[in-house]
């Protein structure tokens, strides 16, 4: 049986995390932690991570950015896995993930869906064929609840993209409203939509002259991100220290 430990469990996503597990064999969500403890959840929420006298195997974060150091800092003083999916992050936050990776299991990913991450690879094979001769835009639509923008997975696929190409050499634009010049070759624009319940929607457009080709993913249900995450969990399990990504489950 693997033993999680939810982080941001009486959150959206921590919920439908929550309730996906209760179906799943050989995994249960046996404590929780929230800024808000008071909930009907069948097993104990803290609000801080050093109230936890539960055993745990692995964690799982679906919070906020300002609980990231918190639960890093108790993750590595018990040698505990983390998969850590909440997005927003500062550099100085990503180099305390980095870096807790060289002493315990810890998988980061900005968007928990197998849809998502296939983009990713479709992506890096587009933009190898077309680079040079098509312009590159990202759009990202989301709910009106989200308090990041660019989305996490916005980035995560501009830095697939760059990725494969020489010399990381494209940057990026965010919106184009400061602006008032002609696009440039070297750019990937990138958008954000904020509005209504829209679960997730990315779209790569790669416009050429005469001809445009779109990578688009659509998540309809939270479902898909919780299904992730607790595959996440289980693929972490027993790991070795280290940093791993979505791709590694699926490869």
């Amino acid at each position: 049986m693997i033993r999680i430990l939810l982080n941001g469990c009486n959150g959206k996503m921590g919920q439908i995390i929550a309730k996906t597990c209760m179906y799943k064999e050989g995994m249960s969500v046996v404590a929780g932690i929230d800024t808000f403890t008071a909930s009907e959840n069948p097993f104990p929420v803290y609000s801080d991570p050093s109230q936890v006298k539960e055993d745990i195997d692995v964690i799982i974060d679906f919070s906020h950015p300002s609980a990231l150091d918190g639960i890093l800092e108790y993750a590595v003083k018990k040698s505990y896995p983390i998969v850590i999916a909440t997005t927003g992050h500062s550099n100085e936050q990503k180099q305390l993930i980095e870096k807790a990776s060289r002493s315990i299991p810890v998988l980061l990913s900005a968007n928990m869906s197998l849809g998502i991450n296939l983009m990713l690879d479709l992506v890096k094979k587009a933009a190898k064929t077309l680079n040079g001769t098509f312009d590159i835009e990202i759009i990202e639509k989301h709910h009106n609840q989200k308090i990041d923008a660019p989305s996490g997975t916005a980035l995560a696929i501009a830095d697939a993209i760059n990725s494969v190409l020489p010399g990381n050499e494209m940057k990026y634009v965010y919106d184009r409203h400061s602006s008032m010049q002609k696009r440039t070759r070297d750019e990937i624009g990138i958008h954000s939509i904020r509005g209504g319940t829209i679960t997730g929607e990315h779209t790569v457009l790669f416009a050429g002259n005469d001809e445009m080709i779109e990578i688009k993913h659509t998540a309809v249900s939270r479902g898909l991100f919780a299904e992730g995450a607790l595959k996440a969990a289980a693929f972490l399990y027993n790991k070795a220290p280290g940093f791993y990504k979505m791709q590694d489950i699926f490869e």
